[in-house]
């Protein structure tokens, strides 16, 4: 299975070079940049870790592919993402997202059925990376 969210994820995966000129673009228009990460790519996973700072105010791209690589090296088996920031309308609205890495093997996801009152069925999506680290353990 491979994951797809976020800009360019029915894309073969970016190359260093293609996520640089996508920062570039994102630079040219004023956007801030940021890296985050996750073990749980849920589809309902709003909330990635932030690899440390927003790149506010940054004027070149090595800057961000720096970031970009460290974090990579301390997050090889997790998902990456980049994300660019408009605050032109006086708010911090995520104007492109796309993920850069991500683990060898993807666990993927699975569906979990549950019988509710009156004959109800519920179904949910669950992560095979959460089942396998669970709760605590994880960080």
């Amino acid at each position: 299975m491979r994951l797809t969210q976020g800009c360019f994820s029915f894309l073969p995966d970016l190359t260093d070079q293609q996520i640089e000129k996508q920062v570039a673009y994102a630079i040219s228009k004023g956007w801030a940049m940021n890296v985050e990460w996750t073990d749980d790519p849920h589809p309902r996973n709003s909330y990635w870790e932030l690899w440390g700072l927003p790149l506010f105010d940054i004027k070149d791209c090595a800057s961000v592919m720096y970031e970009l690589n460290e974090a990579r090296k301390a997050c090889p088996n997790g998902y990456i993402r980049m994300n660019a920031f408009d605050a032109s309308y006086g708010v911090e609205s995520c104007v492109m997202s796309f993920l850069v890495s991500r683990p060898s093997s993807e666990p993927g996801f699975y569906l979990d059925r549950t019988e509710g009152p009156g004959r109800q069925i519920i179904y949910s999506i669950k992560s095979y990376s959460v089942q396998a680290n669970p709760e605590g353990s994880r960080y």
